[in-house]
């Protein structure tokens, strides 16, 4: 199973701030048995959110949205959700609670113009459902599959695993992920395109690919050569591997095993 993954922030596309959801990402996905089918980075720009999301909404894949559902005048993110589904937004009372237990534990009123302002952080696309913020306990919020969260990683990340456990238990884990890959030396690219369509062909299900190397003081070219499947296609990996190291020498490849 796949999820997609949307990253919103100018801080990020313009390097303030280093991008740590990717990783965070790919990591819990793969520990449940999940992957990432395609990351997005998308500046605070309503237009741009309203047209990117209304296609991810068509696509109708899992993803995870993250940044920008603060109560800033730059924060997008939950005006655009609404406008690409074309829902109103309304106020989620149980999320509008969870920030007046905030606001007063804080010693503010619920009148003071810090309240209204974090209130806002509660309006989202009519028919949304909460994501629950253990950290701060102020919630994103889910539509058709598209999980809102802040852009913060200390709330990004037990959101996430809050969602998974919430809606994907069931689908941990139940589709097998297997790869092979070695180093290949002394050859370039140009002359494995045909072998690597041949596998694919010859083994359905079976994907290759190939990762080229530049040369470095410490190190020669060379190419990260490798075949993947899920599910049932992983038993043809053992099938097709010796074949595809023999034919990497024939080619006159020189093979090493992959160093981490």
């Amino acid at each position: 199973m796949q999820f997609n993954l949307i990253i919103i922030g100018d801080e990020i596309l313009h390097g303030s701030r280093e991008d740590k959801h990717f990783m965070f990402f790919k990591t819990l996905l793969e520990q449940h048995g999940f992957q990432l089918g395609m990351v997005q980075y998308l500046p605070d720009d309503r237009e741009i959110l309203v047209r990117q999301l209304k296609r991810s909404f068509d696509d109708a894949m899992p993803t995870f949205v993250t940044g920008g559902i603060g109560s800033t005048p730059d924060d997008h993110t939950r005006q655009a959700a609404a406008e690409a589904l074309g829902l109103a937004i309304e106020n989620h009372p149980v999320a509008a609670g969870y920030i007046e237990q905030v606001t007063l534990s804080r010693g503010e009123t619920l009148d003071s113009l810090e309240h209204r302002r974090r209130l806002t952080m509660a309006d989202f696309p009519e028919g949304s459902d909460l994501v629950e913020n253990a950290y701060n306990t102020i919630a994103g919020f889910s539509i058709r599959e598209h999980y809102f969260l802040p852009g913060f990683p200390v709330m990004v990340e037990p959101m996430a695993e809050w969602v998974l456990n919430r809606y994907y238990a069931d689908k941990f884990n139940q589709t097998e992920q297997a790869s092979r890959s070695i180093w290949v030396f002394k050859l370039p690219e140009s002359r494995i395109g045909r072998l690597m369509e041949r596998i694919q062909q010859d083994y359905p299900g079976v994907k290759t690919f190939s990762l080229p190397t530049e040369k470095t003081e410490h190190q020669e070219a060379h190419i990260e050569f490798g075949i993947k499947a899920s599910g049932e296609a992983c038993k043809l990996l053992d099938v097709a591997w010796p074949e595809v190291l023999a034919e990497l020498e024939n080619l006159g490849g020189r093979l090493e095993e992959v160093k981490r």
